[in-house]
């Protein structure tokens, strides 16, 4: 696997996203090693909020969700999925699997952070993975907050905004990231974040995992990942972790999930569960702020 890094001077001129990045090292299947990047605010001692975001952005999304978790004295850490942000990029499309970022994602936080006690918040791609994990190890978790997202099997179709989504993707000669995350937005964007959030790739061949993450969606019964996502389904549907639905009110493409989750999930029973108003699929994006109060007061209740 050949692996390219953004260099550190490629992020200089994002503004509003001070926090220091730290950095983790993961083996992979091939023997091989790649480094994760993360940010965390916040008190070390307080309670432990792990948000993960999707395609095709980085943790720059959630900076002002972790400026409120972190007034409320929640330590929020934000990791980059591998592809993205400061973490490592494999530089082939093929190199990237739905079960490679479930298990480099296990290992950041299990192997090598032990978080414990922990709250997922996962949007996009972030819920995709996480709630795999959440499945997986419900014994780290005390609770979790889906944002926009879910966990397809491909037992039943995407709807054609996606498809339209997918096709963008797989089609663009040059892949405009900013603009992906912009139109996800029901919100203006300034020039100055739309370029934060092309900061990571500075050209085509950085772009493996933005161009990758459309086509690990499962979308039919064969799938790769299905059975694995059935049965995480099915794991979750016998647990009793306490689940928050957080969807905005204009996301066209995850607006069908939140129902679902409420119904299937037992810990999402009796929860009060929030719709963020005039925001778009990027609900941090457009209104983070209300996302991170609806998430402390979930964590304070939970906790």
């Amino acid at each position: 696997m050949r692996v390219l890094t953004t260099p550190e001077e490629g992020f200089a001129g994002v503004v509003g996203f001070e926090h220091r990045p730290h950095h983790v090292e993961l083996s992979d299947q091939d023997g091989g090693t790649l480094r994760m990047a993360y940010v965390a605010a916040g008190p070390a001692d307080g309670p432990t909020v792990l948000l993960l975001h999707g395609e095709p952005s980085w943790s720059f999304l959630y900076r002002d969700v972790m400026s409120v978790l972190a007034e409320a004295g929640i330590r929020a850490i934000a990791p980059d999925l591998v592809g993205f942000g400061r973490s490592d990029k494999p530089s082939e499309i093929g190199d990237h699997s739905y079960a490679r970022h479930v298990e480099w994602l296990r290992q950041f936080a299990f192997d090598v952070l032990d978080l414990r006690e922990l709250t997922l918040v996962g949007q996009d791609w972030g819920g995709l993975l996480g709630l795999r994990l959440l499945a997986e190890h419900p014994d780290r978790f005390s609770g979790a907050v889906a944002a926009n997202t879910g966990m397809p099997t491909g037992d039943h179709d995407m709807p054609e905004v996606w498809w339209r989504f997918r096709r963008a993707v797989e089609q663009a000669e040059t892949l405009d990231v900013g603009r992906l995350v912009a139109s996800g937005c029901a919100r203006p964007m300034s020039p100055e974040v739309r370029a934060a959030y092309d900061a990571p790739f500075p050209d085509e061949s950085y772009k493996a995992g933005p161009r990758a993450m459309p086509g690990l969606v499962p979308t039919n019964p064969d799938d790769p990942a299905t059975e694995a996502n059935r049965a995480a389904w099915r794991a979750l549907a016998a647990d009793d972790t306490p689940v928050l639905t957080a969807f905005s009110d204009s996301d066209p493409i995850t607006a069908a999930m939140g129902p679902v989750l409420r119904k299937l999930l037992p810990g999402a029973a009796g929860q009060r569960h929030a719709t963020i108003a005039e925001a778009g699929h990027f609900l941090q994006e457009d209104a983070g702020a209300e996302l991170g109060r609806v998430v402390a007061e979930f964590v304070r209740r939970s906790d």
